[in-house]
């Protein structure tokens, strides 16, 4: 497959102006501000069922055209750049490398939904990220590409960077929001959504970093292009990001739609040690996890993964093997939307804490009820569709699937009274639970 947002792999220095309009940068943004109108942009890129990459999978060109076409306020275009899913790491590669890539894509949206002014709000570690997107953002400012008068256009546009304080919740687009407004980052009820009432109270469309790279393809090769690679409905170029008990992690390009057996076993070099598959969880670690068996049948697009029980998320593939403690992997879990919760809905706020409290009685041997096991599930099930956000609901959906699925390694623990996983020391086999 051709590499599309991968192709400083190829090119090296692609992230300097210079190697990037070599290799056709900014002609799409040329197209966009003088041969297409506004409603044609959108129309393009909703035609291209190019579907949102943060893990809502929301169709983009939708997205775009609820801003008002005549606000009276001002419109605004927020970057998320808060890349902070476990098991989550393109977007750091995709700012260190192509950012001016980032920087067209958003570009033509505020051409398409009519902003002036856009937002690009990072993840608090992105400190090299960060660096190289202002650089980049320097690079286009002096030759004209942001700010005043754009390419002669007469269409104005800013980019400001801003990086957070390293808060799961600020990836949740109205987290970010009032992260950015200045705030503490709790979500908010909606409607109004942002596309009414974003930032500082006025229009205001969100996209993911890698839903943007993706629009100056669009713009240039058009919507059948795209929709020619991988299914129709769910079309494009995919950054996989592999982790876990393979042989061969790291961030793949492939094809929406491409079989989750074969990026573990042939992309992914198999798993580690010659163990066998037991589990994947398919995009993220707030998402239901896949028995080995699901797995092997599954084909890696938003609406066959749905279909296959879990979600695609932001494609972030957690591969275990047959020595992993399902057990510690599922208090990891736990333990990271605990302490990620922002605090403001008490279903989330005390239902995750009592889940990683019974998960780690369960692991260190504290719990002798069989009884606790749908004490989790009741839990959960109570946490999930009862909070302002989807925070609940990412570790609902987990044990949900985690305690039926493995059921009788969650029962192993209560009989036995300890982690029949760990040796003698106490020591984790699994490096994923470890």
């Amino acid at each position: 497959m051709e590499r599309i947002l991968t192709r400083w792999l190829d090119i090296p220095d692609l992230r300097k102006l210079e190697v990037y309009q070599a290799h056709g940068g900014y002609v799409a943004l040329r197209k966009a501000l003088f041969d297409m109108t506004p409603e044609q942009l959108i129309n393009e890129v909703k035609n291209s069922n190019l579907r949102g990459r943060g893990g809502a999978a929301f169709p983009t060109g939708v997205k775009w055209n609820f801003i008002p076409k005549e606000s009276k306020k001002p419109v605004y275009m927020c970057c998320n750049a808060d890349e902070s899913e476990p098991g989550t790491f393109a977007n750091r590669y995709q700012l260190e490398n192509d950012p001016h890539g980032i920087i067209e894509g958003i570009l033509i949206c505020c051409r398409a939904v009519g902003s002036h002014t856009c937002f690009v709000y990072l993840r608090g570690e992105f400190s090299l990220q960060k660096q190289r997107l202002d650089e980049a953002i320097a690079e286009a400012r002096a030759a004209g590409l942001v700010g005043k008068n754009i390419m002669g256009s007469g269409f104005d546009v800013e980019i400001w960077t801003h990086r957070g304080a390293g808060a799961y919740i600020c990836g949740e687009e109205t987290g970010l929001l009032e992260s950015l407004e200045g705030k503490r980052a709790y979500p908010r009820n909606r409607p109004p959504f942002p596309a009414i009432q974003g930032a500082f109270g006025s229009p205001t469309v969100v996209n993911n970093v890698e839903t943007l790279s993706n629009i100056p393809h669009i713009i240039n090769r058009g919507a059948d292009w795209y929709k020619s690679i991988g299914p129709e409905k769910s079309p494009g170029p995919k950054l996989f990001c592999l982790s876990g008990h393979v042989n061969l992690p790291g961030l793949y390009e492939l094809p929406m739609g491409f079989p989750l057996k074969d990026l573990i076993y042939g992309v992914g070099g198999g798993i580690l040690g010659g163990k066998q598959l037991k589990a994947v969880i398919p995009g993220g670690s707030s998402f239901p996890v896949f028995t080995a068996e699901e797995a092997l049948k599954v084909n890696m697009d938003f609406d066959s993964v749905r279909a296959a029980g879990s979600l695609m998320g932001t494609a972030g593939v957690m591969v275990m093997h047959d020595e992993t403690c399902m057990v510690d992997v599922l208090r990891t879990v736990a333990h990271f939307y605990h302490h990620e919760s922002c605090g403001q809905c008490t279903p989330c706020r005390e239902g995750c804490g009592w889940i990683e409290k019974l998960l780690t009685d369960l692991e260190e041997g504290r719990c002798g009820k069989m009884e606790d096991l749908q004490v989790l599930i009741d839990v959960a099930t109570n946490m999930e569709g009862n909070t302002i956000c989807v925070l609940a609901d990412s570790l609902s959906m987990p044990v949900k699937s985690f305690i039926p699925k493995f059921r009788s390694e969650f029962e192993d623990h209560v009989r036995l009274g300890k982690c029949p996983f760990r040796d003698r020391n106490g020591n984790a086999k699994s490096a994923i639970a470890a």
